[in-house]
């Protein structure tokens, strides 16, 4: 199966590239070509991380199945690259634009462009923090790093030392889950954050600074709070080679590598963050702007817990039944945008 049985039913470009457009999609070419229903949506992204990666399935077959044509450009974590790739999209005169920015408030003059020319640009998953786009769609990231937070507070008892992995700093999603993560440790005075700094969102970066903080504090880390999964693989791996394996992490966005370290006990649990289903509900909440469509400009995803409880069923959207998943795909977003609930898979734990 792939939706769970409550929900079945409801069903890095380089700057050089950018010049070329870097058009990767369905059939992706002239974005005036083709049939006369079919709409052209860019999107340019920060860098093509796992949860990217994965993201980008979700909207190259939600546009398939919904005659989207998708432009597709990776900003490699570069604010200026982006820009000139949101440039290329405006001149190009494309239906509608897709940005997960590299850093907040960013790109003004492009979203200024954008509505001047009356093509909607939506930032999804991190925020511009500018009032003239025409929708976002975003996380909860204050949720999710409480959340994560308060599942290392009860792993550790409400005391001990953590360390904590940051997401590129001045991004949203750095900004909104360590205030999350603040509130809760605010909340328990006994807990030591014995450093905390910026991994980029990159296991290889978290390697090396897990590394540093195992020379400097060794025995003394009792856990690492990561704000994402891809920097708490990247911890693990250091741990692992310092024979410190068993050193409890949290991590944030239920990509594959995640929940099979939930799976195999290697985390104490995520919040899934399904790029598959949140890139994706981007480029439908874009296209039903386009096609004058009734739809709520600003949904808001809710990440699930993930613990050992309910990750096979998490897994089964994400990597063991994922083609099942994708088949029904459209149908899933298109039903959470008419419920308001666009992060619901039908997960144990989740809302009806």
């Amino acid at each position: 199966m792939t939706l769970s049985s409550k929900a079945r039913g409801v069903a890095g470009a380089s700057t050089a590239a950018v010049a070329a457009m870097a058009l990767v999609a369905c059939g992706a070419g002239d974005p005036n070509a083709g049939d006369d229903d079919t709409i052209t949506i860019g999107v340019s992204v920060y860098d093509m991380s796992s949860f990217i990666t994965e993201g980008k399935e979700g909207i190259d077959r939600y546009a398939a199945d919904n005659d989207i044509e998708i432009l597709w450009n990776s900003a490699g974590m570069d604010v200026s690259a982006q820009a000139d790739q949101v440039d290329q999209y405006i001149n190009a005169a494309v239906d509608a634009i897709i940005v997960v920015p590299v850093q907040a408030e960013t790109l003004e003059p492009q979203v200024s462009a954008a509505a001047a020319a009356d093509i909607p640009l939506l930032d999804v998953n991190a925020t511009l923090n500018n009032d003239e786009v025409a929708g976002s769609v975003q996380p909860d990231d204050v949720a999710a790093g409480a959340q994560e937070a308060e599942m290392m507070m009860e792993e550790l008892g409400g005391e001990g030392n953590v360390v904590i992995l940051q997401g590129p700093l001045g991004g949203s999603g750095e900004i909104n889950r360590g205030a999350g993560i603040d509130q809760v440790l605010e909340e328990h005075p006994d807990v030591e954050v014995l450093a905390k700094d910026t991994a980029n969102w990159s296991r290889d970066e978290a390697v090396n600074k897990m590394k540093n903080w195992i020379s400097a504090f060794g025995d003394d880390i009792d856990g690492v709070i990561s704000q994402n999964d891809d920097m708490g693989l990247g911890a693990l791996q250091a741990l692992r080679e310092a024979n410190m394996g068993d050193v409890p992490i949290v991590g944030i966005d239920g990509i594959e590598d995640g929940l099979r370290a939930v799976e195999s006990g290697d985390f104490i649990g995520t919040s899934l963050q399904n790029g598959t289903v949140q890139l994706a509900t981007g480029v439908a909440v874009a296209a039903k702007i386009v096609r004058g469509e009734d739809v709520d400009l600003n949904p808001v995803y809710l990440m699930p817990e993930i613990t050992q409880e309910n990750v096979p069923e998490a897994m089964e959207h994400v990597v063991t039944d994922r083609e099942t998943f994708l088949d029904g795909l459209s149908d899933l977003i298109n039903s959470n945008l008419e419920s308001g609930d666009i992060a619901f898979e039908g997960l144990t734990g989740q809302g009806e």
